[in-house]
């Protein structure tokens, strides 16, 4: 396993000091880096830990904090502030443009070789981010089908993978076509990666608190998703160019 180092960085953002974890590489020289962003509870060791999977393959990689270090338990707290978040474009694109700028800003980052990944509300984020005309070689998403205000997908100037679960009640069949319209109208270079009989939520492991319904674990499909993930930064963020 190639040895890594990891630690906190802290900065403004939404109103709130955020609290993300930035894992870097072996070695001192630039590399390309990812910024990952959390599902809607917030940032937890789980998606710690995909930013250290990705410095042990060689990405500079740091995943973001959305609720200045809080991880929300109860649904209902997490949906109080989702909810109006993700009604709010220009709060996302705050928070995502304050998290790529710190990544940007880092040594061991070459400025113009950044992805964004990310799960539910991070993988808005990560949308916005596009759609706001962020310099990013690729957008990956899992259960964030959202949609964006009229044309302004046009500025997505990267490929976008976006993933969902077919049982996904928060993500229905729906939300899928509106996504893809919104994609293929935008003239947008798109894939939709639909995971049979996976839930909301299905890559993360379980937790032991309530979950809002809807939302189940499927290992299977976790392990899928993460595969083509690595595989979305491998064709448009190569190790070497």
């Amino acid at each position: 396993m190639t040895t890594i180092t990891t630690r906190t960085v802290s900065y403004p953002a939404d109103g709130l000091t955020m609290i993300s974890h930035l894992a870097l590489p072996a070695g001192t020289e630039r590399r390309p880096a990812v910024l990952i962003g959390p599902e809607g509870p917030g940032l937890n060791d789980f998606q710690r830990s995909r930013a250290d999977a990705l410095a042990e393959l060689g990405y500079v990689a740091m995943a973001f904090d959305i609720h200045g270090g809080r991880w929300f338990t109860d649904p209902q707290q997490m949906l109080a502030r989702v909810t109006p978040l993700l009604a709010d474009p220009d709060r996302m694109r705050a928070i995502g443009h304050a998290a790529l700028d710190v990544l940007r800003a880092e040594p061991r980052t070459d400025p113009h070789r950044i992805a964004a990944i990310g799960y539910g509300t991070g993988g808005a984020i990560a949308l916005e981010l596009g759609r706001d005309g962020a310099d990013l070689r690729a957008i990956g998403t899992v259960n964030a089908l959202t949609t964006g205000r009229p044309g302004e997908a046009a500025r997505i100037g990267c490929p976008v993978w976006a993933a969902v679960g077919s049982e996904d009640p928060i993500m229905p069949a729906a939300q899928r076509d509106a996504f893809a319209a919104e994609m293929r109208d935008a003239g947008v270079d798109w894939r939709l990666m639909v995971y049979g009989g996976a839930l909301h939520a299905f890559h993360h492991p379980p937790v032991d608190h309530t979950v809002l319904p809807g939302v189940g674990y499927h290992p299977r499909h976790a392990r899928r998703a993460w595969h083509d993930i690595v595989a979305l930064l491998a064709e448009c963020l190569p190790l070497t160019e």
